[in-house]
């Protein structure tokens, strides 16, 4: 099986990938929510979710958080997912209130804020411009790196997670867009992300709601196998993503030859 460059905790989040696949999707917000906790637990490193670190791998978890609020939604679940929301927002806010000392994560953390009311179908646009704001004040001098952290990292999956369900399973959500044009003002280029969200995200999941459907993240990808064929769609373009080899194009689960 190709490997999978997001895949890291193992289990739980593999669970929550099949459970989309299976379209159980009260199933797969469950199963985010445990990969969550595992992982804001310090997962399998043993992290002190407490302590600052530059490399923000605490926001993983907030983005299973974000996800599987998401998947509540999708299930028809609104009261679980404002649950698991307004769990995800008092996790960001105490990190970026009493934990990380970078004024840029902390900005991410107030992102995440908007990302987490928005899965939830509540008003984000408050918490979306805060982060706005709070990215300009910190004016990173390289805001690139700081981008691809995985603090950063895991504040974009779900947005793109969610379009993808929308644009056959195509990146709806690229990196050019999500960012702003001139990495050399790192304010603006980051803020650009808080802003976007603000314009498209709330659409977005109102769009997969409406569709009941999610799909699954994009793991490692092929087009025109022949040994698949989707029994679903027809397509021959395969996802491989946590333990399961996914049609790219619906996130039905394909069996080869």
């Amino acid at each position: 099986m190709s490997p999978d460059p997001e895949h890291e905790y193992g289990s739980h989040r593999d669970a929550a990938v099949g459970a989309l696949a299976d379209r159980a999707y009260e199933r797969a917000g469950d199963c985010y929510t445990r990969a969550a906790w595992a992982d804001l637990a310090g997962g399998e490193a043993d992290r002190d979710p407490f302590e600052p670190e530059r490399r923000g791998t605490v926001g993983v978890g907030l983005g299973y958080l974000a996800v599987g609020t998401v998947a509540y939604r999708v299930a028809g679940r609104d009261r679980r997912a404002k649950r698991r929301a307004v769990e995800g927002v008092a996790v960001a806010r105490d990190l970026r209130d009493a934990v990380f000392e970078a004024p840029v994560q902390r900005a991410c953390l107030a992102e995440f804020v908007g990302d987490l009311r928005a899965a939830a179908g509540l008003d984000a646009a408050e918490a979306y411009e805060s982060a706005a704001e709070a990215y300009e004040a910190a004016a990173p001098e390289d805001p690139v790196d700081w981008a691809t952290t995985p603090l950063f990292e895991a504040a974009n999956r779900t947005v793109q997670q969610v379009a993808r369900g929308l644009a056959d399973g195509e990146i709806a959500v690229p990196w050019d867009d999500l960012h702003g044009p001139d990495p050399g003002d790192g304010g603006a280029h980051l803020a650009h992300r808080a802003r976007y969200k603000a314009r498209r995200f709330p659409g977005l999941v109102e769009r997969a709601v409406d569709a009941d459907h999610l799909a699954a993240p994009r793991g490692t990808t092929e087009y025109g196998n022949e040994r698949y064929r989707c029994p679903a769609c027809d397509s021959r373009d395969v996802n491989w993503v946590g333990a399961d080899t996914l049609c790219l194009r619906c996130s039905t689960r394909l069996d080869g030859r």
